[in-house]
């Protein structure tokens, strides 16, 4: 009987859901009247979909493929620390906010235990779904205890240097009694720390389950007159410090959920009035947009924070993942759409401070049910806060261009800005890259030939062709530490200028041509001739098979014709020699598994068995077409150690892949070179 009263709740709810969005409301009145219901109603709200098990033929007594070999492992796409000059003058003052969790006080000992903090959660976190990144650890600046003043000067000095202008410290107090102070006090009286500052009073309930609901509430709200003005007359050394983030020389302050306050209009005033008659002067009232979107002035706020994740509904990925553990019962939705649709947004008449976010996961917290946020990534990220940073706050006057950050050091809900061990400092990286003008459309003209040198003598052959091509390109070779004397000594022969990268043999050409793909990227490259030496040693005509393929590719005036075609059609993406490019479904082998994990992975919206791959992995690429693949930030250790496989690696899989990656981002794939279109039959593949 429960469960049938359960299931006709979710029912009703779905159809009060399409109702409510066909009602012409305001934003403001929208969010009211959802908040409202969810409070009183939240469990008739349908379960999110669960994930896959995988069932497929010949999977059944088989090992899932393991999902991390170690939580420290640094993937392909991981930044060192790198010093580099800032814009002058900065294009808008970055914001991050910033959690004062991690150190013991006495409430989290009673609460959760001994010497409990933030770190717990995060090194407790596991793996829910293949593709799923837990546990995140931190890099450079490791479990810190942020009793230490050292922390918060290290901190500091690392955002500042990366474009961060403001950290938005979140404050916890509760009716005279303040949580998690001691760091910012620590901050305030050690006057080297040179970075603004503001605050922004977290005034929910402090739940068991971090959610601020008022279920199991640990320490409880208790707003009132008396209240408010206790607490502007607690933060008024915040207030009045000269590193407080100002807006016209009011210091900024900022409320988290002001439709928590009985009447935030009567609050504001109070806060107002006591900061005149105590020589603070004029304060900026900001609230955050997490829950509610009402006009500020409307609540005698001046201005408003967009708050990422929060007040968006990208789509549900869960249905698409393949589960590690079965019974995981969490939301997965896509952060590329969350991205794409908040940086669309136009800004409304009110002051509104964007807001951006390089990702989330709270599984940390909520272990087996938690929401995440998936296919985020630094590229991701820093196109939104450049897109933000230059498009939307383009037409904001001067006082007006702030930009937000969820979070700086949030590591047990997956949105971090701090290095970790997977990515290092990428997500710093691409903050510091956003703040420059944007680039776009200077495309290089010059093409990389990025060849992998495994069979010397094919490689000194294939040298040859390059320089009997005529092409004027950049050289990269991969070769493994133990071929590099002989690579040197061949490009002294062929008196050609190359730039050597040493990886260990694995992963085939395939995975050393990723890890060059995204330097390459990062550096502004954008097209490539990936060729390798070639020579297929479990078939006779192996030689012949790669002599075509450099044929089309390189000879006889094709790499220039390759070159003018990515230069007069911009939507092109891949090119493979002619008579090697195939349909996925008819040469499929071994990879039909690693094929469907790859999708979901990677979350293409291209079936890779509907598009077509070049045989041979030799071709043309645009290296934007690559971003799904580039984006995934794959582990190295995720590629099979070398052992004569001729089919059925990861290698072989993304081989296949790419089709559906092109078409993903957008671009197409074509053929290059003389003769016949590509024929039914293959001399080269088996069909299958």
């Amino acid at each position: 009987m429960t469960t049938l009263k359960a299931r006709l709740r979710q029912a009703v709810f779905v159809a009060l859901r399409a109702g409510f969005r066909a009602l012409p409301l305001s934003d403001g009145q929208r969010d009211r009247l959802r908040a409202r219901f969810l409070r009183d109603h939240g469990d008739w709200v349908p379960p999110p979909p669960r994930g896959r098990i995988d069932s497929s033929p010949g999977q059944v007594n088989r090992p899932l493929p393991r999902p991390l070999l170690r939580a420290d492992e640094a993937a392909i796409g991981y930044v060192a620390h790198r010093s580099e000059a800032l814009p002058a003058p900065l294009p808008a003052t970055l914001v991050a906010f910033y959690l004062p969790q991690f150190h013991p006080f006495a409430e989290n000992d009673a609460w959760w235990g001994k010497g409990f903090t933030e770190w717990r959660n995060v090194a407790r976190a596991l793996p829910q779904f293949e593709g799923h990144i837990q546990p995140r650890l931190p890099a450079d600046l490791g479990f810190y205890d942020l009793r230490t003043p050292q922390v918060m000067r290290d901190q500091a000095q690392l955002a500042r240097e990366y474009g961060i202008g403001a950290f938005c410290f979140y404050y916890y107090w509760f009716s005279g009694t303040t949580l998690m102070e001691t760091p910012l006090r620590q901050w305030l009286a050690d006057d080297s720390i040179d970075l603004p500052f503001c605050l922004c009073w977290a005034n929910e309930n402090w739940a068991r389950r971090w959610d601020g609901r008022d279920e199991d509430i640990l320490i409880g709200q208790q707003h009132s007159a008396e209240d408010d003005l206790a607490f502007i007359a607690h933060v008024a050394d915040y207030l009045r410090d000269r590193r407080a983030l100002t807006v016209d020389g009011k210091p900024m302050l900022l409320v988290y959920r002001p439709h928590l306050l009985p009447d935030a209009r009567a609050t504001a005033r109070r806060w107002r009035q006591w900061c005149l008659d105590n020589g603070i002067g004029e304060i900026h009232l900001a609230y955050v947009q997490g829950f509610e979107r009402p006009d500020p002035r409307d609540i005698g706020f001046d201005a408003a924070v967009e708050f990422p994740p929060n007040m968006s509904n990208p789509r549900s990925l869960t249905a698409d993942q393949f589960l590690i553990n079965p019974e995981f019962h969490g939301d997965v939705r896509d952060w590329r759409e969350l991205a794409a649709e908040i940086a669309a947004r136009p800004l409304p008449p009110y002051t509104l401070y964007p807001g951006v976010n390089p990702g989330w996961d709270n599984e940390a917290r909520r272990s087996g049910k938690g929401r995440v946020y998936l296919h985020a990534s630094p590229r991701g990220y820093g196109d939104w806060l450049s897109t933000t940073v230059h498009t939307r706050l383009a037409a904001a006057p001067a006082n007006q261009r702030l930009v937000f950050i969820n979070a700086w050091n949030e590591w047990a809900e997956g949105a971090v800005l701090e290095p970790d061990a997977r990515l290092g400092h990428a997500y710093l990286e691409a903050t510091r890259k956003a703040l420059h003008a944007p680039t776009a459309g200077k495309a290089s003209t010059r093409p990389c030939v990025v060849i992998h040198a495994w069979h010397l003598p094919e490689f000194a052959a294939l040298l040859e062709q390059l320089k009997r091509s005529g092409l004027a390109c950049r050289l990269v070779i991969t070769t493994a530490q133990e071929h590099r004397p002989a690579v040197d000594a061949a490009l002294h022969l062929a008196e050609l200028r190359g730039e050597v990268m040493v990886y260990a043999n694995h992963g085939r050409d395939i995975l050393p041509f990723l890890q060059v793909a995204e330097l390459l990227l990062a550096q502004g490259e954008t097209l490539v001739l990936k060729l390798h030496t070639k020579r297929s040693t479990h078939m006779q005509q192996g030689a012949q098979w790669r002599d075509e393929m450099l044929q089309q590719l390189l000879l006889d005036g094709h790499a220039q014709q390759a070159v003018d075609a990515f230069g007069s059609d911009p939507s092109l993406g891949l090119l493979a020699p002619r008579g090697h490019l195939l349909p996925v479904r008819d040469f499929i082998g071994a990879n039909a598994p690693a094929l469907a994990r790859l999708q979901a992975r990677l979350g293409l919206s291209v079936a890779p068995l509907d598009t077509q791959f070049s045989a041979g992995s030799m071709f043309w690429v645009r290296l934007a077409a690559l971003r799904p693949l580039l984006d995934a930030h794959l582990y190295r250790s995720a590629f099979e150690h070398e052992q004569g496989q001729i089919d059925g690696t990861l290698a072989h899989a993304i081989e296949r892949l790419l089709g559906a990656v092109c078409a993903h981002a957008g671009f197409s794939v074509d053929s290059l070179g003389k003769g016949a279109p590509d024929a039914s039959g293959y001399a080269y593949a088996r069909r299958g």
